[in-house]
């Protein structure tokens, strides 16, 4: 695989934490920790921010990667992931050739490290995948549900005849870290999964991500814990 390229979108709105993006998290803006995690990784050629604020353009420069005005149609609430990076990859590709593989990361999770990410394209490539998305795995996660008027009732177990652990099969939780995919998959499915797909798995404190303020403080803990920050 020749041309990996990492592609961080990274809005400047944002309802639940305003200006999300570039808020402080263990000593640097959340979505400096995208740019340099991908930045440090050996197999990812290029760095892309797409943005519509001028501040994350302008801090996405200062650290040295290529950055790419997100147009205002495609930077509302509503407006997904994969409608930024088909934006990118197609300026990408305009501007420096065609790109083998896409690294899709989301600037909201921290909590990852570049060997990640390397691994990540060398299964990828090893497996001869068409995407592949980050994972965790759930242990013991035995999940209730409750409907109003009714008597809660369990979900993807029958507590009737519980288990043992080591017969459990193994579950595993998309942590929307990142995703990696082809540009061939992207454009014709419009969606970042989708052939052949893999689970990449990492360790269980790389679930967090930050969509409420309470994740804040959770994320910042896990990352100086884990001696990812200061």
């Amino acid at each position: 695989m020749d041309r990996a390229v990492a592609i961080i979108p990274a809005r400047a709105g944002s309802k639940g934490i305003p200006n999300k993006n570039l808020l402080r998290i263990g000593g640097k803006p959340l979505v400096t920790w995208s740019i340099e995690q991908a930045q440090a990784a050996g197999r990812i050629e290029s760095v892309w921010v797409s943005s519509d604020g001028e501040d994350i353009l302008e801090l996405a420069r200062s650290l040295g990667v290529e950055t790419i005005r997100r147009p205002a149609e495609l930077s509302s609430d509503t407006a997904s992931s994969e409608s930024a990076w088909l934006h990118a990859l197609d300026e990408i590709e305009e501007r420096t050739g065609a790109v083998d593989a896409v690294v899709g990361m989301q600037a909201t999770s921290p909590i990852r490290e570049a060997d990640d990410l390397d691994r990540a394209l060398a299964q990828f490539e090893e497996e001869e995948l068409d995407s592949l998305l980050s994972v965790v795995e759930i242990r013991d996660f035995f999940i209730w549900a409750q409907k109003p008027g009714d008597p809660p009732e369990s979900v993807n177990y029958d507590y009737r005849r519980r288990l043992p652990r080591q017969q459990i099969a193994q579950r595993c939780l998309e942590n929307g870290s990142f995703y990696v995919f082809t540009p061939e998959l992207l454009r014709r499915e419009g969606n970042r999964l989708g052939g052949k797909i893999g689970l990449f798995q990492m360790a269980r404190h790389k679930m967090f991500q930050i969509d409420e303020p309470e994740d804040v403080t959770l994320c910042e803990i896990i990352l100086r814990g884990y001696g990812l920050a200061p």
